[in-house]
């Protein structure tokens, strides 16, 4: 039986995910905090626009920032990513059970002899 999980946060989740470069941003805080201005230097667009990136993720809760004076380091939260995997974990045996039958088929492809006669 899956754990509950709140089907709001995990459409806000998938939503924060749906942009490469909000995935980047998130690749990027794996490594570790970083500053808005960090974040935005791979990223051929303006400040404000990374920004809102930055914001959106904050409001899906895969990003939490910090306060050190002046400074607002981003760092990641991998709690909501927790939910999406027990999300599509619930699928794994279908495409398990997929890839067994496709493994069957190419073995009998492989074990048939062909038109000619001989093995494949």
């Amino acid at each position: 039986m899956l754990a509950a999980i709140d089907e709001d946060r995990l459409s806000e989740t998938f939503a924060a995910l749906a942009s490469p470069t909000r995935r980047a941003i998130l690749a990027r805080l794996a490594e570790g905090a970083a500053s808005v201005n960090e974040l935005a230097e791979p990223f051929d667009m303006t400040l404000p626009a990374v920004s809102k990136h930055i914001k959106v993720l904050e409001q899906a809760g895969l990003i939490v920032r910090a306060r050190h004076a002046q400074y607002r380091p981003c760092a990641l939260n991998a709690e909501p990513l927790r939910d999406v995997s027990t999300w599509t974990e619930q699928y794994r045996p279908i495409w398990e059970s997929r890839f067994a039958r496709m493994d069957d088929y190419l073995e009998q492809l492989r074990t048939q002899p062909n038109k000619e006669g001989h093995d494949a």
